[in-house]
């Protein structure tokens, strides 16, 4: 199956302090890396205008697996994150491949493996 990498959306706040946590010693690892490219493809909207149904940080995504069970994760700074409270740093794999999608959306992923699965977007909220 073939998913062609989603467009994705960031507001100019989170854009901004991404930007800064990337300018620190997070920015030289391979984490840092991978969000850094995905700041870079990025179409960026004014805060206001971020729409509700994209993830963000802070807000909480609802996702499925191909194959799988729905997941339910709170997009934090690396500082906030907590798994078992659901909070997913925006610096972990999966953290920075949901940064910016939209319900709806869908995006290949890699697994341990070496397998590919495909997370779908299923809801947003604040």
């Amino acid at each position: 199956m073939s998913i062609q990498q989603p467009s994705i959306t960031v507001s100019t706040r989170d854009l901004e302090r991404l930007s800064a946590l990337l300018a620190g010693a997070a920015g030289q690892t391979e984490a840092g890396r991978a969000l850094e490219a995905e700041l870079d493809r990025a179409h960026v909207v004014e805060d206001d205008a971020l729409p509700g149904d994209v993830v963000a940080m802070h807000r909480s995504v609802r996702f499925s697996q191909e194959d799988g069970p729905c997941r339910e994760m709170t997009l934090v700074y690396p500082h906030e994150a907590d798994a078992e409270q659901g909070r997913i740093s925006v610096l972990a794999p999966v953290g920075s491949a949901l940064l910016g999608l939209s319900v709806g959306q869908r995006i290949r992923w890699p697994l341990p493996s070496g397998a590919h699965t495909i997370l779908t977007i299923e809801a947003v909220t604040a």
